[in-house]
């Protein structure tokens, strides 16, 4: 039962590198990414969680530790333990996810417990054969351009700074992220309502993670590609079509009202209609801006990258809210409750 992302190079930007200590590391739009045993391998991992150690020791509170978390790709767990053992060797604590953990439960942890920073092993929405690391900052937030350039530099000069051995502690960081998710959203509202859900984890890390929140809510629902493939059989674990295919029969056949997908990661949510229609990202958000204007009554100004539809634009309007055009990249902006 899961769900794949699909290879967008826009997105992302993915950079091969070879497993050679000279060849460059280059880091895209939400970290680096290369192909497993080609230019991601244990060395090259190594290299990076170095060039993550020194900017840390130098710009951060490196007493606060770092939050180290992966995804279902074939080896993260054992390239998420290599990073871990590079940060504690250069003295800085670690808090190492005792299992699969999409990577906003990363994020959420690094914010919620005040670490320097959180490092995820994941190639995201791309292919099987990808897989990569993600830094997310002190604020939980994918790191500014700022704070990749350093890292960047750090990862050519070689950096690999040692100090009095820190501690590596495994931990669970789903329940957290899950009470959080929970005491954000109406669930005994939902429940009320007497809907069915379908649910596609493309085999990534969400797998789990909204059955349980339906389960302890008894909202029906029916749970496709939860098991753990690394291979990803059939589709790239990017929730847009073609790869919600299943999802959508599933739908269709088990009579949902809705249907939602996740990716690699899962931190990218699609949604399929009561007809099995596709609801395409554009949409989500403008559902979502409405709810958080209308229902959550946030505060503060809107802000969308470019290219993301002016629906978006047209609600805001409507309550009055100042828009505020960005570049493309989760490195441009954080969304913060």
């Amino acid at each position: 039962m899961t769900t794949v992302e699909a290879p967008t190079t826009k997105d992302q930007g993915p950079t091969t590198s070879s497993d050679q200590p000279s060849a460059p590391i280059k880091f895209g739009t939400d970290g680096w990414r290369a192909i497993i045993a080609d230019g991601f391998t244990f060395e090259n991992v190594r290299r990076v969680a170095g060039a993550i150690a020194s900017y840390v020791l130098k710009h951060e509170d490196p007493s606060r530790g770092v939050i180290v978390g992966y995804d279902t790709r074939f080896g993260s767990p054992s390239f998420a333990r290599a990073a871990a053992e590079v940060l504690a060797g250069a003295g800085i604590p670690v808090k190492l996810s005792s299992d699969y953990a999409p990577t906003p439960a990363i994020s959420y942890s690094v914010k919620n417990t005040g670490a320097a920073g959180g490092v995820v092993i994941t190639s995201s929405h791309n292919p099987w054969n990808w897989n990569g690391v993600k830094f997310k900052a002190k604020f939980g937030g994918s790191a500014t351009p700022a704070i990749m350039k350093i890292i960047e530099q750090e990862t050519a000069a070689g950096a690999m700074p040692r100090g009095e051995h820190a501690g590596i502690e495994e931990v669970d960081l789903k329940p957290a992220y899950v009470r959080a998710i929970c005491d954000f959203a109406d669930l005994d509202l939902i429940a009320k309502a007497g809907f069915k859900f379908a649910i596609d984890s493309m085999y990534g890390s969400g797998r789990g993670v909204i059955a349980e929140i339906f389960e302890q809510h008894g909202i029906d629902f029916v749970a496709i590609r939860q098991e753990v493939n690394p291979l990803f059989p059939d589709i790239n674990p990017e929730p847009i079509q073609p790869h919600v295919r299943m999802l959508q029969e599933t739908v269709i056949r088990e009579r949902c009202h809705a249907g939602f997908a996740t990716d690699g990661d899962a931190d990218r949510i699609g949604a399929v209609a009561e007809d099995g229609s596709f609801v395409d990202s554009h949409k989500i958000f403008s559902v979502l801006l409405d709810w958080l204007l209308r229902r959550k009554q946030w505060p503060g100004e809107v802000v969308r990258a470019f290219n993301t539809t002016r629906m978006l634009d047209r609600i805001a309007a409507k309550h009055g809210r100042k828009v505020n055009e960005c570049a493309i990249g989760h490195r441009i902006f954080a969304l913060s409750a």
